[in-house]
């Protein structure tokens, strides 16, 4: 089974990252789909079909929280699971994040192990499985 992944960030360099770290994890992934801010996101949300969100935070014109509350309020996108990829490391940052509906928080720079160790907890299968 495929998975269709939403990467959101505004640097297309960090984009990069999370794709090679996914494509080495050996999850199957159906189809990527990258947004440089929440209302790109919310456009691809609105027309792909996507079964998981990465999401950095601090965005220009919608930052990732507030994606992540307009995710959680639309019933059509709210069960879609979002994991959080940011660069504020704070414990109270992440608590908040996790307040609002998020689904896990993982913290950049990330070692590889992490980012998709947090990927496969939220699609449900483990590392040593093939999707």
């Amino acid at each position: 089974m495929s998975f269709n992944i939403l990467i959101v960030d505004d640097s297309p360099a960090m984009r990069r990252v999370v794709r090679r770290v996914m494509d080495i994890s050996g999850v199957d992934v159906g189809k990527y789909m990258e947004a440089g801010n929440g209302l790109e996101a919310l456009t691809v949300l609105r027309s792909d079909w996507v079964d998981l969100i990465m999401t950095d935070i601090n965005m220009p014109e919608m930052d990732g929280e507030e994606l992540l509350i307009e995710v959680r309020k639309d019933p059509m996108l709210s069960s879609i699971p979002v994991l959080v990829v940011s660069t504020d490391r704070s414990d109270a940052r992440a608590k908040q994040m996790i307040s609002l509906g998020a689904d896990g928080y993982v913290s950049k720079p990330f070692m590889p192990a992490t980012l998709s160790g947090e990927m496969y907890r939220l699609l449900g299968g483990t590392p040593d499985e093939s999707f």
